[in-house]
């Protein structure tokens, strides 16, 4: 049986792979869209959180009721009582967003997880909103339940609950940002879960306690915690008149500290996904 050499053979008939000249390589699948990576991602984390988070966001929701609950005895009314509800409502949202982001983040970047996204042609954005976006809204069950039994436990108006549309998922975004941004920076795990421990505690204590009651220097750290401007707004919509231009106010820069954050968590996610 007699053999040629494949150099001889005509181009069609030459098999796959020899030769000196190959054909050039096919191109590659173009990257996926941000919207439908976005969607994507978005089901895929609130499936997750559906099944795990079940647990910890009744623990989250019974907790901020039973502040509730404490604070009642030392709070009569007033501004006050307002700040008292509207802190342990948007007190989930932090529990959730933050807290538990921070350490998912963290889990996933010490486990590997990131290799796996980063082989996806998903944009870095879409991982992070949709995580953050699955978080935020899985928070909407716990604080619409904090927010009415506060209401009836301090005797507060139910007629303008509606604003928690605007202030879960603005306050939702400002957290989750800052939750993701802290467990994809952290070097080590076990700080990410600190981080994300000292973050919710902060949410607890400069968000719950009346502002008038908190000294100077604290006050300045609760400007600057993001969580502060949707309990703002929520507080507000419980006066016998809101100020509407103030909830709106407070709504924007809620919505501003979101988008930065979340600008952030995705800077730190291209930064963790390159090591």
């Amino acid at each position: 049986m007699s053999t040629v050499p494949a150099e001889v053979l005509p181009t069609a008939a030459r098999p796959a792979g020899t030769g000196r000249t190959q054909d050039a390589a096919a191109p590659l699948a173009p990257a996926a869209r941000l919207l439908p990576s976005l969607a994507a991602v978005y089901r895929a984390q609130l499936s997750r959180a559906r099944v795990a988070r079940i647990p910890l966001l009744f623990v989250a929701t019974f907790q901020s009721v039973g502040i509730m609950v404490l604070m009642r005895g030392v709070v009569d009314g007033g501004s006050e009582a307002r700040a008292v509800v509207a802190g342990s409502s948007v007190l989930v949202v932090a529990f959730v967003a933050l807290n538990l982001l921070a350490q998912y983040f963290g889990q996933l970047r010490a486990g590997g997880g990131l290799d796996h996204y980063a082989t996806l042609p998903v944009p870095p954005a879409a991982v992070v909103l949709g995580a953050a976006g699955a978080y935020a809204s899985f928070t909407v069950p716990g604080t619409v339940v904090t927010a009415v039994t506060g209401s009836v436990l301090f005797g507060l108006p139910l007629g303008h609950l509606w604003i928690l549309g605007a202030v879960v998922p603005l306050a939702g975004a400002a957290l989750a940002g800052l939750g993701a941004a802290l467990g994809l920076l952290a070097p080590r795990q076990e700080l990410a879960t600190l981080l994300g421990q000292l973050g919710m505690s902060a949410a607890l204590l400069l968000g719950v306690l009346p502002a008038e009651r908190l000294p100077g220097p604290i006050g300045w750290a609760r400007d600057l915690l993001p969580s502060t401007y949707g309990v703002e707004a929520l507080a507000r919509t419980f006066a016998p008149h809101p100020d509407w231009v103030a909830v709106a106010r407070d709504l924007a820069v809620c919505g501003v500290v979101g988008v930065l954050s979340l600008a952030v968590a995705t800077w730190a996610y291209r930064r963790a996904a390159v090591r």
